[in-house]
């Protein structure tokens, strides 16, 4: 996880590819399978976005529960990111993506019992899914902000990439599961836990160091 985000480039996060760029602002109309297609792959290649869901499933165990959070999440995400883009509502995409970076941060700290130890009370995690999950949708609102693209069929357009976004997180979901259950399974899974954490929790700091020196540098 810790070399996800030291390796990490804005193409693989809320960022878009030359390519996508160069198809984005060539196209006018609906065009719904490219940007479902354009959604899920950004989705299965966001390694913010997969870090926070591996933190918010870690120590779900019934099915139930898990849907209920992806839920959540999905519906943050996607309010954000139809609002944002449609509203032409603006922000630093640094200031963004730092506060997506937190959000790791703050739910490994949660997985590990920060808060009760800490603090002594425990927040809302239901709560903190779903107002993440609105971070989540603007940092690549501002993505989408800043490219050249027709609006001709934009609402159709977003709608076909956000549904894509849910298909690519049901896909990276369900593979993050097999592997979480198999390791669930072994004696080792106790002890790994806390490790496992404590290097999401480094992993979010990365990004926001990562972000933040852009922010700096701008």
């Amino acid at each position: 996880m810790v070399a996800l985000a030291l390796l990490a480039t804005d193409a693989l996060a809320h960022g878009v590819s030359d390519k996508d760029k160069a198809f984005i602002q060539s196209m006018s109309g609906v065009h719904v399978l490219p940007y479902m297609y354009l959604g899920a792959k950004h989705m299965v290649t966001g390694y913010d976005h997969l870090l926070f869901l591996v933190g918010v499933i870690f120590f779900l165990y019934r099915l139930r529960d898990v849907v209920r959070y992806v839920t959540l999440f999905a519906v943050g995400h996607s309010v954000t990111l139809l609002a944002g883009v449609l509203l032409n509502i603006h922000a630093n995409p640094y200031v963004i993506d730092a506060i997506i970076g937190l959000s790791v941060v703050y739910k490994a700290f949660d997985n590990l019992g920060g808060f009760q130890r800490l603090f002594g009370f425990q927040p809302n995690p239901k709560a903190a899914v779903l107002v993440f999950g609105l971070f989540h949708g603007f940092g690549l609102a501002t993505k989408i902000q800043e490219l050249s693209f027709s609006r001709d069929g934009l609402l159709g357009n977003l709608v076909s990439f956000n549904v894509g976004v849910e298909i690519g997180q049901f896909i990276a979901l369900s593979m993050i599961l097999i592997v979480m259950t198999f390791w669930r399974q072994t004696r080792f899974f106790g002890q790994t836990a806390v490790a496992a954490n404590g290097a999401l929790m480094c992993a979010g700091f990365i990004l926001i160091g990562y972000q933040l020196s852009g922010l700096a540098a701008g």
